[in-house]
This record gives structure tokens, sequence and C-alpha cells, in this order.
């Protein structure tokens, strides 16, 4: 029988690429996003949810079956100088990258078997970068959340893991009307595509990575170095 993973975010950007790739490597899918999103593989099933909302997203979660594994690739850019933050958008971006996360992984934790996975898209930005202190705030809090999942779900077999990309080639970082400068070209000369992110996920979610966990795994092109 196919494996079955949750992905939200998947009308685009790296949830899209995810989703892809699990259904090419056969994989059922289970896709969250706020626009249904249609798909001509019969092992995929998308359910339109808003993530903003802990209710609608509580009773589209009691709605599916077992999975195997939990990838939380939805996400948010907000950029802005001190002098300029804006609170309430804190507060949202928040919930969509930290608190979302914390539902997912409380509500499949004990259904979660052995082998199962739990992997948070987060971003290569968590350790500090100018003008972006509220999105890299909710980055960096995953860290210290993760590993502490890791820690209380090693015993049952049951991976946790941030994987961090860096600047990679989707409608967030390339919207023109983002608020911050323009993104920067890592030092290997272009920006990382979604499917090699999706690659990455793809082999944490394989019987290769299982000694893999409370790890924040790097993907930036050269960026950190």
């Amino acid at each position: 029988m196919s494996r079955h993973a949750l992905v939200t975010g998947v009308s685009s950007g790296i949830g899209q690429a995810i989703a892809e790739m699990l259904l090419s490597q056969g994989w059922r899918v289970t896709g969250l996003s706020r626009t249904k999103v249609e798909h001509d593989n019969p092992y995929f099933a998308g359910h339109s949810v808003d993530l903003y909302d802990t209710d609608n997203l509580l009773e589209c979660l009691q709605s599916l079956p077992q999975v195997d594994a939990v990838i939380h690739a939805a996400g948010k850019m907000v950029a802005a100088p001190l002098g300029e933050l804006n609170v309430e958008e804190s507060r949202t971006i928040w919930h969509l990258h930290v608190g979302v996360a914390e539902i997912l992984a409380n509500h499949f934790a004990d259904k979660l078997g052995e082998g199962g996975r739990i992997v948070i898209i987060g971003s290569r930005t968590s350790k500090g970068v100018a003008g972006r202190s509220q999105y890299v705030a909710t980055k960096s809090a995953l860290y210290g959340m993760v590993r502490s999942w890791a820690a209380e779900l090693a015993p049952k077999g049951i991976t946790a893991n941030i994987v961090a990309p860096g600047a990679t080639k989707t409608p967030m970082l390339l919207n023109p009307n983002r608020q911050s400068s323009p993104p920067k070209l890592p030092p290997m000369g272009r920006y990382i595509s979604p499917y090699e992110v999706a690659e990455y996920v793809n082999f944490i979610l394989s019987p290769h990575a299982g000694a893999i966990t409370g790890q924040e795994l790097v993907m930036c092109g050269g960026a950190s170095l």
C-alpha cells in the first residue's frame, strides 16, 4: 500500500513541488491550501482550508485518514524595518508558520506509526537578517520546537526535522510587491529550485533517513558560508 503524506501550501512554490515529487514516487498525497488544488493523479486529494482559521483546520484534519508523513510548507514573507513593524502582521505569520506547525504535530503525533515523519519548511534566514525580524522570529522559533518534538518522538521511531532553504525560485520570493530589497543570488549564482527542496524532503521521508531527527537541514547554495 502506498504511503500517505499530508502537505500544506500545495497551490504553489515548495509545497506544490513536494506534492508533485511525492506523487511521482508513488505516495498518496493530501494537499491543503486556501484554494483547492485539482490534480489528474488519482492518488492526490486536495482540500480547501484557511490555515489562519484554527477551527477550519481542525475540522479538516478530523476528516482525514491515517498519514505516514506531515509536511508543513505553507508560508508567507513579511519584511519591514524597526519603526515600521506591524504587530498584527506579526501575529498572522506567527500563526501560519509556528501555530499551524504546532496544530499539525499535536494532531498527528499519536497517529503516526514507527517510521513516521514530520518535516517543517524553515528558512536559511532563521539566524537573523536585517529588515525581516518578524519573519525570522517565526522560522527561528521552529528550531527549538521541532527539536523538542524530535526528543519526544524518537523512542517511537518517528523523526521531526526542518528543511531550511535559502533563496528559492518561488512566487513568494519573486513577488514584485515585496517590501524588502530584491533577493540576492546565492554564491552558486542561481536561485534554488523548489524541486531541489522537494528532493531533499523526499530523502528525509525515506527509510535511509531514519536516524536523522531534530535537525535544521540547510540548503542555501552557499549563502550561509
